[in-house]
């Protein structure tokens, strides 16, 4: 499992010192809707010389003009686009067709989408898709569960990863319980911490021997 970690509700400065800071230490550098709301992609874009190794999302969270918008985001150099499940199905073809045409990423971010919407989108072979527990919904104890229902009912979907609430019990639980996923995203636990460094470095210690076992011999990220 790879560790992406989000930036969110600081300001341009701040989210600067913290992508060049993660750079490198985690797979993937969220930068989170509050930033896109506040600043734009454009002023977004010169994030892109600090990632280093590290892919760099912006979740924009699409839910119409998906051409569009996934244009812009590409075109400014992020490797990974989100857009929301519960947009209309052309919508989301839109979006996997450019991100395939640009040969970067598409997430899905499945916040309350119901079983019956995720059966008719499940078939983007290459898409990452997200189980979200929103931040107003506070922290979803039975994750694990949610995730093991969830592997069993969608087994077409490849590349699955969580957000919302995750901690480092969590993690180890999740790496105990053999349960296969792409990523985790994790935002306050880290960003938030007194020693970011240090708590980033327990998160991937937790996330390690899955992401050594199953380094890219799915096709994942």
């Amino acid at each position: 499992m790879k560790l992406q970690t989000a930036i969110d509700r600081v300001n341009l400065s701040q989210a600067e010192e913290l992508v060049k800071l993660f750079a490198g230490k985690t797979d993937i550098i969220e930068l989170g809707t509050s930033l896109v709301k506040d600043y734009g992609l454009f002023a977004l874009k010169k994030l892109n010389q600090y990632k280093k190794d590290s892919l760099l999302l912006v979740d924009i969270k699409t839910c119409d003009e998906g051409a569009y918008e996934f244009c812009q985001g590409y075109e400014q150099g992020f490797d990974i686009l989100t857009v929301m499940g519960s947009s209309s199905i052309e919508t989301l073809e839109k979006c996997y067709e450019i991100s395939e045409k640009y040969q970067k990423y598409m997430l899905i971010d499945l916040l309350e989408c119901p079983v019956e919407k995720i059966e008719k989108i499940k078939y983007f072979k290459n898409a990452i898709y997200c189980m979200h527990t929103s931040v107003d919904k506070g922290e979803n104890k039975n994750i694990i569960q949610d995730i093991q229902w969830f592997r069993k009912r969608f087994p077409e979907i490849q590349k699955l990863c969580v957000a919302g609430g995750i901690t480092l019990d969590v993690c180890k639980e999740m790496k105990n319980s053999k349960i296969k996923l792409d990523s985790v995203i994790i935002g306050s636990a880290i960003t938030k911490a007194d020693n970011m460094e240090d708590q980033m470095r327990k998160f991937k210690e937790a996330l390690r021997r899955d992401h050594e076992r199953n380094k890219r011999s799915d096709g994942s990220i």
